[in-house]
């Protein structure tokens, strides 16, 4: 374990949140790509990685993806499409490069509402970049494969490790919350026809029942 400050959960619940936190990267390597779409949320690092692989020349395209929600008001309150919009603006995406998508309020709605988006621009694509949070990388490909099977499915993310994204937010509880969300959803999704399956191995699944035992629940669905 890397040497860092004191933390607000124990060294055994950071073991934990950080073997959840890798199975939950898809560990993909960017490729050309003929969209990208960037999913928002309260993470405004979205927008910045995909303005970094823009500037690769991965993608010709990007739909920002995203309405609001009761974690993303306050941050973005014109929508998190229109900020993460802005932001790539600022760090030199072109505006006719950039798509709006401004409604969606999950992430099936992300895939959805931009494959609609990129359908009326013109974009038929064979490969699709999913640029989202970290610790949302596998449900975001889960999800995609299921609702939209005919295309490639890359994902890709701010390269921080664990430790470094705790920092960046500054509020630990909610990313091991987060992270362990994510993995509920990743576990549940396809038994309600929202995601395809993926093998959950039984360390992570472990690590999972454990951190739900020690109260990281706060953003489990009810499901």
């Amino acid at each position: 374990m890397p040497d860092r400050e004191p933390h607000a959960i124990s060294d055994e619940q950071w073991g934990d949140a950080k073997l959840i936190w890798d199975f939950h990267l898809m560990g993909h390597e960017p490729v050309r790509c003929d969209a990208a779409i960037g999913l928002g949320s309260h993470d405004l690092g979205v927008a910045t990685r995909t303005a970094e692989l823009y500037g690769t020349g991965l993608f010709p395209v990007v739909v920002f993806s995203g309405g609001n929600s009761p974690t993303t008001v306050a941050r973005f309150p014109r929508g998190e499409a229109v900020h993460y919009r802005e932001h790539a603006r600022e760090l030199g995406v072109p505006e006719d490069a950039i798509l709006v998508e401004p409604h969606a309020g999950n992430t099936g709605q992300n895939i959805m509402f931009s494959r609609e988006v990129l359908a009326r621009a013109g974009v038929v694509p064979n490969r699709v970049l999913l640029v989202c949070k970290p610790y949302m990388e596998r449900r975001s490909y889960a999800t995609a494969r299921k609702l939209w099977p005919e295309v490639e499915v890359v994902c890709a993310s701010e390269r921080l490790e664990f430790d470094d994204y705790l920092k960046s937010i500054g509020d630990e509880k909610l990313v091991v919350d987060m992270i362990v969300g994510d993995l509920q959803r990743v576990i549940e999704y396809p038994g309600l026809g929202f995601a395809v399956k993926q093998h959950v191995p039984a360390d992570v699944r472990a690590a999972y029942q454990a951190l739900i035992a020690a109260g990281f629940v706060s953003r489990l669905a009810k499901i």
